[in-house]
């Protein structure tokens, strides 16, 4: 709900720190608030036990704690968990958690509809409303994670951005949110266990790389030829393959880091000799490995899976050619949680 309060996590550390000495308290409250705002993920000033009430009623006076509610869940028969998650001005986004017998993913959203245009991605189809704040995306992951603790009895292992929207179109909040995420003061967890997928946007893919990211990045590619990749992802004409190879050079120079590609086969799209052979070549660019993708339909009947032939001519194609390829059977399709699917239907 709107307020005139301002978001108390929009604060740094050093920030709250300021704001306790300006009411003549001690910096080290600042600490403690800042303590139970990101490491034990409070969601109201009560809930800060070791602070004074009357710290506690300062704090509500002044601020606010804007954190999400899973508005609805749902469980999959496969044991995957969808989220509709709302957030304070009432708007709804989508996550998911991809439970495995070695791992636990949350797949996580980074804005509110998406600012690309994918045709067969149903998200693609809501307008994009905003972007998520760091808090937001914390927020998400932060619930998944009790999630995979109630469910499957071990706390989450890995993350992916590959939820409602395009990461690298909310590139500052999405890095302010990959810091706390792996910061020892939030959650702790390992950058290399978060992937960043990116649909291609070669100007952001430079800055990660100037920037040292330390998470791995995924791209979704689903074609290697210029005008079969348009038809699919218009925006392809303002990004277009030969700008996206040199950016993916020029991460791989910096990083030394594996690109992962990820590919979905359609019929009578990309499912020719020719488009297997311009995926082969778009491999060997830089070192990476491919996941192909099962493809999750969204009720339109133009995008149709391929034929099994097709695929194993995919796959049998890049093996020759000593690309990792894995095949990625989709989970949660039954309540429109997979790839490709989250467009608030739940």
């Amino acid at each position: 709900m709107a307020t005139g309060k301002k978001d108390i996590r929009a604060l740094t550390k050093d920030d709250l720190r300021e704001f306790f000495v300006k009411q003549g308290d001690k910096a080290f409250r600042g600490n403690q608030v800042y303590e139970w705002l990101w490491q034990k993920s409070a969601h109201t000033f009560k809930d800060m036990t070791n602070v004074s009430k009357e710290t506690r009623q300062m704090l509500e006076d002044n601020f606010v704690i804007n954190h999400i509610e899973v508005d609805t869940m749902q469980r999959s028969k496969d044991g995957t968990v969808k989220n509709a998650v709302r957030l304070h001005d009432g708007l709804i986004v989508e996550s998911v958690l991809i439970p495995t017998a070695t791992r636990t993913t949350a797949c996580v959203s980074s804005q509110v509809g998406c600012s690309l245009d994918c045709k067969f991605c149903a998200t693609a189809r809501l307008k994009r409303m905003r972007n998520l704040n760091p808090d937001e995306i914390y927020d998400q992951v932060v619930s998944i994670d009790k999630e995979s603790r109630l469910y499957h009895n071990r706390p989450l292992s890995n993350i992916v951005f590959m939820g409602m929207g395009e990461p690298l179109m909310n590139y500052n909040n999405v890095i302010k949110a990959i810091d706390k995420i792996t910061s020892p003061e939030g959650l702790g967890m390992s950058a290399k266990r978060i992937t960043v997928s990116t649909s291609g946007v070669p100007k952001m893919i430079k800055k990660m790389a100037d920037d040292e990211v330390k998470f791995n990045l995924a791209v979704s590619l689903h074609s290697a030829i210029d005008d079969v990749r348009t038809s699919i992802m218009p925006f392809n004409e303002t990004f277009p393959l030969v700008d996206l190879k040199e950016a993916l050079e020029y991460w791989y120079d910096k990083t030394q880091r594996t690109i992962s590609y990820e590919y979905v086969v359609w019929k009578g799209i990309n499912d020719t000799q020719k488009d297997i052979d311009a995926f082969v070549k778009f491999c060997k660019y830089v070192p990476c490995k491919v996941n192909i993708i099962e493809y999750n339909p969204i009720d339109d009947g133009q995008f149709q899976q391929a034929t099994n032939v097709a695929l194993e001519n995919y796959i049998n194609t890049l093996e020759k050619n000593r690309i990792v390829v894995n095949v990625r059977r989709s989970r949660g399709k039954d309540i429109d949680a997979a790839c490709g699917q989250l467009a608030n239907k739940s």
